[in-house]
């Protein structure tokens, strides 16, 4: 086995919009140990002790067979987000493949400027090559017109960008952060992935999403508990079409409420109502009167009209609730 590995560092990454293709390329090497602290595991947490005890048995195994399965992949080009999924499968390929693996970002406006950021941060401290490529999902009439298959117009989108970009580098595979606990959701995309024979390493060997932190955190990863993330369009309800200023102004909400300090928040769009989903166990604190008013102001500088907070908190694609059969569980 091999150990936390030593990853390249790299010096930066180019502006994203200039070109097409803007590349990190690796310029010399470094201890995992010498990496800045955005990769090393932070100082023990609550949340850290309660997810050891729970998952201290599997921890290890679980890379272990990570790294062996990656290993045998020869090559990827990895669709990477900078949630902790594709982060995961990024970090191991380099760790395993070396500059057999690269990185794919698809940027666009439904991609949060942040998550943007963070992609550009790990990519450059994992030293790994990543391709940030602009994507033209509202383009296609399939995605702009928000319809419940929406996330396949955009994977679809994503695919077929990846593919020319695998084509010419002459990697062997497409591969992606999916891990078991997605098949619990509606995820059209999925279907887009099949059908572009996209690989999911994470799901082939049967990950939970409580596997992939375990591994995370094993590696050495502080975002090992990073809140799941999820495209800027999945705050717009089905049938609403998808537009930049919808987006923005989502995204301006959501910046201003993580700044409040809400770890886990969603702004979902209705119009002229903003409804906020934060975590369950936060909700009592959204109420207080002074970030009550701090809420209520900058959902009103964020230009709505009528701000809300919705009392059964934070889960994951609460909008696919709508869909007839397609109730999600709390998370």
């Amino acid at each position: 086995m091999k150990g936390t590995g030593s990853f390249q560092a790299s010096l930066g990454l180019e502006g994203v919009g200039q070109a097409h293709l803007s590349v990190a390329h690796a310029l010399a090497g470094r201890l995992l140990s010498d990496v800045p602290a955005l990769l090393i595991a932070a100082a023990p947490t609550r949340r850290y002790d309660q997810f050891m005890v729970a998952n201290a048995p599997t921890r290890s195994s679980r890379l272990d067979e990570l790294r062996t399965h990656v290993s045998g992949l020869s090559s990827v080009l990895v669709c990477f987000s900078a949630g902790i999924d594709s982060t995961l499968v990024l970090a191991v390929a380099s760790e395993q493949l070396k500059e057999r693996a690269v990185g794919f970002t698809a940027v666009s406006p439904s991609l949060p400027a942040g998550e943007l950021e963070a992609a550009r941060q790990i990519a450059s401290q994992l030293g790994t090559v990543v391709h940030f490529v602009e994507s033209h999902e509202l383009d296609r009439p399939g995605y702009a017109s928000n319809g419940s298959d929406r996330c396949f117009h955009c994977k679809s989108e994503l695919y077929e960008l990846a593919e020319s970009c695998r084509t010419k580098l002459g990697l062997d595979w497409i591969v992606n952060g999916t891990n078991v606990d997605d098949l619990g959701d509606y995820r059209p995309g999925l279907d887009a992935a099949k059908k572009a024979g996209v690989r999911s390493p994470l799901l082939e060997l049967g990950f939970s999403k409580s596997d992939t932190r375990a591994a995370a955190l094993d590696l050495g990863l502080q975002l090992w508990d990073k809140p799941a993330a999820a495209c800027l369009s999945s705050r717009i309800p089905y049938g609403v079409p998808i537009t930049p200023d919808r987006l923005t102004q989502v995204e301006r909400l959501e910046s201003k409420l993580k700044a409040l300090g809400f770890r886990q928040v969603r702004v979902r769009w209705h119009g002229e109502i903003a409804r906020i989903e934060v975590e369950v166990g936060e909700l009592s604190r959204a109420i207080q009167p002074d970030n009550r008013e701090d809420i209520l102001k900058s959902g009103k500088e964020c230009g709505f009209q009528f701000v809300t907070v919705d009392l059964a908190g934070y889960r994951t694609g609460s909008l696919n609730e709508l869909l007839s059969g397609r109730s999600l569980k709390l998370v």
